[in-house]
């Protein structure tokens, strides 16, 4: 059991009704959570390039028959962190995997492999001039990708040598940045939709700051059992960062199983080589052997809150699959035997709730967590026939404009829905929109932070 918290505490009423938050969401859609996978496991926060932050999926507003899919990657980029800005791993495999028979076995997988030239090694600069477009000569670090599909083990190239998009650098090096932009989305080779990969704005809002500051909701800080600040709004930590995006829009069909079965799983992964040869005069690192997987990702929150640290690395190297060990019958504490994932029906958050705040949570077994997590819930985005538990994001793609858990649109509030949920009662962080605005079409995330311009008021000197 986790330790218990030896704090006096203020009582929070369950009516209490929070700004912000229109209702108290329904036992149904309860979750666990209350912030994204940003750095969230010991050995994948020492690895950002291939740290899995976001996937979002939705059905595009403006072509129903097609589904917006994104995964985000290198968390908190600091938008003037030259000379050396943020790139995709030349030797990191990043995938999209879809599931649509509820197997928990990807069925569609699209893979991304990034390759990075330099145009003259003589200068420090990552822009000899002004960058226009993608393919522009100034721009001194170009990359390029591959994107491959996977149907049940049949390989098909939808296209090389797509160009990413730059970094945002400044007024000087990446002028008309939207244009620039515009100039990294790709036609498919099979025409059947496109993609996206390059620097985008953080669309996450979240006050990390303070939930990892002791569970404190800026909000109701002078609630909180232990002394601090008094009640403030609330802060996104993330406002003025940016991150690498990976985005598709394909036709729902190419995604649905023959069965016409609506639902789909979705979750996205990185992986590295087993081996790495460092060249001893400085060269370029050489690698080998299997790729092994070390980061994933599908519902937000679950591997930065709810899994405790003992396993977090793990769930990252974790197939899908094996994810029914969560169901392994095993109670207090609330880990299954194989050591995989814990089990959902008693959400360590809720006791930090509880014990911080004075809320009475609904008691353990969260069975209403279970469809949430690990099957999809009935009648929303629970596949047909026998489903497999696992973890991962679920979509109805019949859903236009649904909101998480029903996939997951760039701007939902996830952190206010979650934290409502498992308490039993309206919550928020404060934190309730993002800093850019998004788009209205793909790739959708807004436009990155520009590094010569210092755009997080929290950081202004």
């Amino acid at each position: 059991m986790p330790p218990r918290l030896s704090v006096r505490r203020p009582r929070l009423g369950r009516a209490l009704v929070v700004a912000g938050v229109g209702a108290i969401i329904a036992p149904s859609l309860m979750l666990s959570a209350d912030a994204s996978s940003h750095r969230e496991a010991p050995a994948i926060s020492k690895d950002p390039v291939a740290d899995n932050t976001d996937v979002y999926a939705f059905v595009d507003r403006r072509n129903t028959n097609t589904v917006g899919l994104i995964t985000n990657f290198i968390p908190v980029e600091e938008p003037g962190g030259g000379p050396n800005y943020y790139e995709f791993g030349n030797d990191v495999l990043y995938e999209i995997h879809i599931d649509n028979d509820g197997d928990a076995v990807e069925d569609v997988t699209y893979e991304f492999q990034f390759t990075t030239n330099t145009v003259d090694p003589n200068t420090f600069l990552y822009a000899t001039g002004p960058i226009d477009n993608v393919n522009d000569p100034d721009w001194n670090r170009p990359q390029t990708y591959s994107v491959t599909k996977v149907v049940d083990g049949v390989r098909t190239s939808l296209g090389t040598n797509f160009r990413t998009a730059p970094n945002n650098v400044g007024p000087r090096s990446t002028p008309n940045y939207p244009q620039i932009a515009q100039s990294a989305i790709h036609r498919l080779n099979n025409r059947a939709g496109q993609v996206f990969a390059g620097q985008r704005d953080e669309g996450f809002f979240v006050d990390i700051a303070a939930i990892f500051d002791l569970g404190t909701l800026r909000p109701f800080s002078g609630l909180h059992a232990i002394p601090g600040p008094p009640s403030s709004d609330g802060i996104d930590t993330l406002a003025g960062y940016n991150v690498n995006s990976i985005a598709l829009q394909v036709p729902k069909s190419e995604l649905l199983a023959t069965s016409g079965d609506p639902v789909i799983g979705i979750w996205s992964t990185a992986s590295r080589r087993q081996t790495r040869v460092l060249d001893a005069a400085g060269g370029p690192s050489t690698f080998g052997g299997d790729w092994v997987q070390v980061s994933r990702l599908g519902n937000p929150l679950v591997n930065e809150v709810v899994l405790p640290l003992k396993l977090k690395d793990a769930f990252n190297a974790l197939e899908p699959a094996n994810d029914a060990a969560a169901l392994s019958g095993v109670t207090a504490p609330p880990y299954s035997t194989q050591g995989a994932i814990p089990l959902v029906q008693d959400p360590i958050l809720g006791f930090y709730i509880e014990n911080l705040y004075g809320i009475d949570v609904p008691d353990a077994p969260r069975d209403d967590l279970i469809p949430v997590f690990l099957t999809g819930i009935p009648g929303v985005n629970q596949p047909q026939g026998t489903v497999q538990p696992a973890e991962m994001l679920r979509l109805n793609t019949n859903s236009v404009g649904a909101s998480w858990p029903n996939g997951r649109q760039v701007g939902d509030d996830v952190v206010d829905t979650a934290l409502s949920a498992v308490a039993g009662t309206a919550l928020t962080d404060g934190a309730n929109a993002n800093d850019v605005p998004y788009l209205d079409r793909f790739p959708y995330l807004g436009t990155p932070h520009q590094g010569y311009e210092l755009n997080n008021p929290a950081r202004v000197p």
